[in-house]
């Protein structure tokens, strides 16, 4: 039997594509032989050793698509991204994303990419979820790209979040320490694991106004992992308002209809990077950017506290 069709009937969790990658790197090992041909033919009672490599990363195309820059020098762009972006090319998105905004952007202005980052993602040091709005910083050039995420590696980054709960948080504020790992029964969701399979997440929150349903917090978060406000707050038994995810369906719990109704127009969660401090990559001076709550949320809050 062929060694890419066996290898490919037993292993589920990657593509034929993935396999055949792998076979050609030299990453196939058949009874002690490195193995580089995927038609190689392979015999009952033959050991094989496979190592699977990253998918091949997609490149962004360029799309001409309106980017709100808050700032812009020789070294960075700060970019007040709109809930609904994707950030980046990854599984099943591959248009409509930040990068092929600043591919297309980088093109007209006739600046050079960024090699950092990769194809995917030129110039992009971190990432917001699709859902969540808000402000991103993104390097013009590789020197940039390594300071930026020299500071985001080591901390130095204040990154400060508003978020609307669902119930009423007692305490003033509150800090939140739980590794956070890939949640065994789902592969899009993430979940608060053990240490040995997870990776550590801080989350600091200070509550700015109570609603008789909702709290509205400010959140810094100190580590930057995927999900991690959303699922820290879930872990506390009050998850994002309007996060479907994570909320085990506590959209049918608001006694309001205005608010419910209100909430599934909504139809993202309630969650947005509003404050971002760096150092600049070439002065270092210390930088704080703002962005005020889009329309859309401004309009939920305003409805909560006309119902208190």
């Amino acid at each position: 039997m062929r060694l890419d069709s066996f290898l490919a009937e037993r292993i589920t969790t990657t593509s034929r594509t993935q396999i055949r990658r792998a076979i050609e790197a030299g990453k196939v090992q058949v009874a002690g032989l490195t193995i580089v041909k995927p038609a190689f033919e392979v015999s009952a009672g033959e050991v094989i050793l496979i190592e699977l490599l990253p998918p091949a990363p997609l490149e962004a195309k360029p799309s001409p698509i309106p980017l709100n820059i808050l700032h812009e020098d020789e070294a960075i762009i700060v970019i007040d991204k709109p809930a609904g972006m994707v950030t980046h090319p990854g599984a099943g998105v591959s248009e409509g994303t930040l990068a092929n905004a600043l591919v297309h952007y980088f093109a007209e202005k006739n600046l050079q990419l960024p090699r950092r980052g990769g194809p995917s993602r030129p110039g992009i040091v971190h990432r917001l979820d699709a859902g969540t709005s808000g402000i991103i910083v993104v390097a013009k050039t590789d020197a940039a790209h390594l300071s930026l995420a020299e500071q985001f590696q080591t901390r130095r980054v204040k990154k400060v979040y508003i978020a609307l709960t669902h119930g009423t948080i007692a305490t003033n504020e509150g800090r939140i320490e739980a590794p956070i790992g890939r949640d065994p029964r789902s592969r899009v969701r993430m979940a608060i694991s053990p240490p040995d399979k997870g990776r550590d997440a801080i989350t600091i929150y200070h509550v700015t106004e109570r609603f008789r349903e909702f709290t509205r917090l400010d959140v810094e978060i100190r580590t930057g992992r995927t999900h991690q406000i959303r699922v820290h707050l879930a872990h506390l038994r009050h998850p994002i308002t309007g996060d479907s995810l994570y909320d085990g369906g506590r959209i049918n719990a608001v006694r309001d209809v205005r608010l419910r109704t209100a909430l599934a127009r909504l139809n993202r969660p309630f969650l947005h990077a509003a404050r971002l401090g760096i150092s600049h990559p070439l002065s270092e001076e210390w930088l704080e950017f703002s962005s005020p709550l889009p329309d859309d949320l401004q309009a939920f809050l305003t409805l909560c506290r006309e119902i208190g």
